[in-house]
């Protein structure tokens, strides 16, 4: 993550990945300024200069999870976020897109920034049924409805837009 600009938001891209199961990918992390604060959170992350939404996706999925993914599904929704981060205040725009894979095994080394080095802390595969019952913050905080509704058939075609 870099700082904030005066130009606006930092634009990026996640992915709510899923495995055959239909079980998602998280990853806990944690801010290296206050350990205390730690979140689950999509696989993801900035925009690099001249990229796409969907190019970034998977570049960040592939750097942070070894997860090689040829096409995306569809946008689910777009989340505006403002929050701390060692020790300064950041604003976000995330896209979130669909992606399945065939496999939970990395295809490809992982190519953390240092950044993710001092801040990550496991990745794990949930089921919509540990999602409700994960006492931990989650983000987005309504991610369990969010992935019911999704497999359900509920989630609208048209991207949602959330805040936090």
């Amino acid at each position: 993550m870099t700082a904030p600009t005066s130009t606006g938001p930092r634009i990026s891209a996640r992915v709510l990945l899923l495995d055959p199961a239909d079980r998602v990918l998280l990853i806990h992390a944690l801010d290296p300024a206050d350990p205390n604060h730690h979140w689950w959170e999509l696989p993801g992350g900035g925009l690099d200069e001249g990229e796409d939404l969907h190019d970034a996706a998977r570049r960040e999925v592939a750097e942070e999870t070894g997860i090689l993914l040829p096409a995306l599904g569809r946008e689910l929704w777009v989340r505006e976020s403002r929050f701390r981060y060692q020790g300064r205040d950041h604003h976000r725009i995330e896209h979130v897109f669909l992606g399945r894979t065939p496999s939970t095994a990395p295809q490809v080394a992982l190519k953390a920034t240092e950044n993710e080095k001092a801040g990550l802390i496991e990745r794990r595969w949930w089921t919509a049924e540990d999602l409700r019952r994960c006492p931990e913050k989650l983000l987005p905080a309504n991610l369990p409805d969010l992935l019911d509704d999704l497999l359900a058939g509920r989630l609208s075609h048209t991207p949602l837009t959330l805040s936090s």
